[in-house]
């Protein structure tokens, strides 16, 4: 009996309506579609961004001292190169299905670009870049490309900025370096110095779980350091100043975006 009920649940299941899925909607087909029963659509969100940011680049690190009361404060210098930032494309819901912009940066020869992307920046009238990103947004009626932003009217001194890059790649690492484990003994005799340990159990569960913390390569990852603060803008030099340290070694290229605050440029809800 048991057996004859497994077959049947089998044949039964065979004979329900397939669940299909058109454009991220979950729509059933069948009995339960006739019978007025229907699933929640999926919904996906995009994350926006606080306002169009810029790309920098790193330049070092350095003591700023307060013209006020002569505070030492570490801040990072950041430059901009040739070409500054320029808007090759404005996205729009109408033509590409979401509202962006797409900025580029680091003016580069000609014959460092394909035809193809020598033709995109000619056509919003833009000069060879060498680094193009987007910046989602929920407006962008005000842009148009070809325009160039500046970072002094994009942002001024003491606001709130989100910044985002590749860290320092270090390579194969061991443990203690990777994930701050503690080393063995040194002395009495031990010679499990600076080796990982025990991975996992025995024959239960008899293998290792997913995500344990071992060696590996460490570093060369995209981070985002949120809410740093512009002590310093100087115009002549074309730099700002950014308390605290940012992600990269000197070279590295930087997204530099307005700070994502709930309450102020985020809703509540």
């Amino acid at each position: 009996m048991a057996m004859a009920a497994v077959g049947v649940g089998g044949a039964v299941a065979s004979l329900l309506p397939q669940r299909r899925r058109r454009g991220g909607t979950v729509t059933w087909s069948g009995a339960a579609a006739c019978s007025g029963r229907r699933r929640a659509s999926v919904a996906v969100r995009a994350s926006y961004e606080a306002g169009v940011g810029v790309m920098a680049t790193k330049v070092g690190m350095m003591t700023y001292f307060e013209p006020e009361t002569g505070k030492p404060v570490p801040v990072t210098v950041v430059g901009f190169r040739e070409g500054g930032n320029v808007v090759t494309q404005v996205k729009t819901a109408a033509t590409d299905g979401y509202d962006a912009v797409q900025v580029g940066y680091h003016g580069v020869r000609e014959d460092k670009l394909t035809r193809p992307e020598l033709g995109h920046l000619g056509k919003a009238g833009a000069p060879p870049l060498k680094h193009l990103q987007e910046f989602r947004l929920t407006a962008v009626d005000s842009f148009e490309p070809g325009q160039p932003l500046d970072f002094a009217d994009l942002f001024k001194e003491g606001d709130l900025i989100d910044v985002s890059g590749n860290t320092i790649g270090k390579g194969f690492q061991g443990g203690i370096k990777r994930h701050n484990f503690k080393r063995g003994l040194m002395t009495h005799g031990s010679k499990s110095h600076r080796q990982l340990g025990s991975i996992g159990a025995g024959t239960t569960p008899g293998r290792v779980y997913k995500g344990k913390k071992m060696p590996g390569r460490m570093g060369g990852t995209k981070t985002k350091i949120r809410k740093l603060k512009i002590v310093k803008i100087d115009n002549d030099l074309r730099v700002l100043m950014i308390k605290g340290a940012v992600p990269g070694k000197p070279g590295n290229l930087l997204r530099i975006t307005p700070a994502k605050i709930v309450g102020k440029n985020i809703p509540k809800n």
